[in-house]
């Protein structure tokens, strides 16, 4: 299946501008380990069937709260459907990413390339809509919350001890604050990263 957009791994998609030694940084700031790494694919083994699940809860949110469906509209102010459900397909994508794909250098690219599209120097490019130009910083950071705390019961529902899904919670929410971390670097003044 062809995701518009969904340009992971391609040849074509510029490199990131942190290396592959600052990411092993990052993800030690982090306290990432091996176990994070074993706990993120089983919680993608637990997730992958449920993720249109996932998206309608986290759609869900963003509908609600008007200031950040705002992000989605057009300059009157109205929701433009064909990029919510082209960012929704992307945004299932990147959930079992989160999970499966390894954190090399195809991933660091995308990971810049998704924070470009949040920030004004791509945002709606990727699917040439004319929606608002630029997503804050504050709202990547924040939705580190939402994104972790709801994934918890969908962490549960297999029927995994307490313990196992504690840990696969504590790699998800690790797995996302790296990445948030990373779609940061746009927002950044030169040398500020």
């Amino acid at each position: 299946m062809v995701l518009p957009g969904y340009t992971y791994g391609d040849p074509g998609l510029p490199p990131s501008p942190v290396s592959l030694e600052a990411l092993h940084q990052l993800k030690a700031a982090l306290l990432w380990s091996e176990e994070d790494e074993k706990a993120l694919k089983e919680a993608g083994e637990v997730l992958k069937d449920q993720v249109e699940e996932v998206l309608d809860l986290w759609y869900s949110f963003v509908g609600s709260h008007p200031h950040l469906l705002h992000y989605f509209t057009d300059g009157q102010g109205n929701p433009i459907p064909e990029y919510l459900e082209r960012v929704r397909k992307r945004f299932g994508q990147w959930v079992l990413d989160t999970c499966f794909r390894p954190h090399d250098e195809a991933w660091l690219a995308y990971q810049h390339e998704i924070g470009l599209r949040h920030h004004r120097t791509k945002k709606n490019q990727t699917d040439g809509v004319a929606s608002v130009p630029h997503i804050p910083l504050r709202y990547l950071i924040a939705f580190i919350y939402p994104i972790t705390a709801t994934i918890r019961p969908f962490l549960a529902k297999k029927g995994h001890p307490p313990e196992a899904v504690e840990r696969m919670h504590q790699a998800w929410f690790k797995a996302v604050v790296l990445q948030v971390a990373l779609w940061s670097y746009p927002y950044a003044k030169e040398g500020d990263f």
